[in-house]
């Protein structure tokens, strides 16, 4: 995954749009918590799928409970850390994930909230995990090319021990509002049962309605997701917001035309509003299936960063557009519209991965289809 906090600074200082013209009003705008900073790290995954359970969570239980980020990523490292060893090395390691091993995280290891486990040192207020990559990746390098021959029975622990001091040891206990839980029991007490999410994609290399896997770097858990046709993958995207249900949205954002500076996501029809469209309406390019592909199998199109879907909002003109959660922070200095992004259907459609959601936000039609 590309180093996301990059997308802050492709985005301030190479531009010169006016201020914006843009008008924008309110269609559909979903219970979720406030927005935070994934600061210096490559976690968007964790960070956009925990503020997504935020609100399924709110959604099921009324309950506004700040979830922990970094538990899910201290649980998952050690996931990524042994498919590279076992691998020897011929495999991706890196921050990066994706929304289903956040799942996989609450099947195996449960939910906390941040009150539990923020992932900070004393002292510490933000999140920098430089440091920390860069020694498990010396480390796993050694692992990998096992200059010993074989291979100790320490590395693990030793991945742990570096994980412990730089996030914090896994919490097995631990009280919350008066009451004592494990993160089985809290994820049970949130109503978080990972079976009910499903993730929905669009391509044309695979055959509709059958789960497959994406062949992405940060897949390595090899998760499958359900193929859709582009035009119904956007459909069960409005049906969930239409019905009270937010998404996560994994989705390149290292074009031109994705900006946090701005708040907007376009796709262009001509490249001379690739700056004018930061500002002003302009007029989209038509996005098919075809195009969609090609932009994919010639790597335009790239797996680069997790956001959460919670509404929908219509500029002057009614052009609807969704309504993204970041991950970037609210400094006013580097982001627009709070820490959020409007993003239209055609950048919807040509740059969404994959999202996840639960299978009830689905239309009735397409889980009969994918036998849900």
């Amino acid at each position: 995954m590309k180093k996301l906090y990059i997308g802050l600074l492709l985005a301030s200082g190479l531009f010169t749009a006016s201020a914006q013209n843009y008008e924008f009003q309110d269609v559909i705008d979903l219970d979720r918590l406030p927005v935070i900073s994934q600061d210096i790290t490559g976690t968007c995954w964790s960070f956009s799928t925990s503020s997504f359970l935020e609100s399924e969570i709110i959604r099921l239980t009324g309950k506004e409970i700040d979830l922990s980020e970094m538990y899910q990523a201290r649980t998952t490292y050690p996931l990524k850390a042994e498919n590279y060893v076992m691998r020897q090395g011929k495999a991706n390691f890196s921050e990066g994930a994706l929304a289903h091993d956040v799942m996989n995280s609450i099947t195996k290891f449960g939910l906390v909230p941040n009150s539990v486990f923020n992932g900070l040192n004393d002292g510490e207020s933000k999140h920098n995990h430089t440091e920390m990559v860069s020694v498990l990746e010396a480390m796993l390098k050694t692992y990998a090319e096992n200059p010993g021959r074989k291979l100790s029975t320490n590395w693990k622990q030793a991945i742990h021990a570096v994980l412990d001091i730089y996030l914090g040891s896994i919490p097995t206990k631990f009280e919350y509002e008066g009451k004592n839980y494990t993160p089985k029991s809290f994820a049970e007490f949130a109503k978080i049962k990972p079976e009910n999410y499903v993730t929905l994609t669009s391509f044309t290399h695979e055959e509709n309605y059958k789960p497959f896997i994406l062949n992405i770097p940060d897949n390595f858990s090899n998760g499958s997701m359900y193929n859709l046709p582009l035009d119904e993958f956007i459909a069960n995207i409005d049906n969930a917001l239409a019905n009270g249900y937010s998404l996560s949205l994994d989705c390149d954002v290292s074009e031109a035309t994705f900006s946090g500076k701005y708040g907007i996501a376009f796709i262009p029809e001509k490249e001379e509003d690739v700056k004018t469209g930061l500002g002003e309406i302009i007029t989209e390019k038509n996005i098919t299936p075809e195009f969609r592909q090609q932009e994919y199998e010639n790597l335009s199109t790239t797996d680069d960063h997790l956001m959460h879907i919670v509404g929908k909002v219509k500029d002057q003109k009614g052009n609807m557009y969704y309504k993204v959660k970041n991950s970037w922070g609210t400094d006013e200095k580097k982001v627009a519209n709070g820490g959020y992004v409007y993003m239209s259907v055609a950048y919807m459609k040509l740059k969404a991965i994959s999202v996840l959601v639960h299978k009830d936000g689905i239309l009735k039609e397409t889980k009969k289809k994918l036998g849900l």
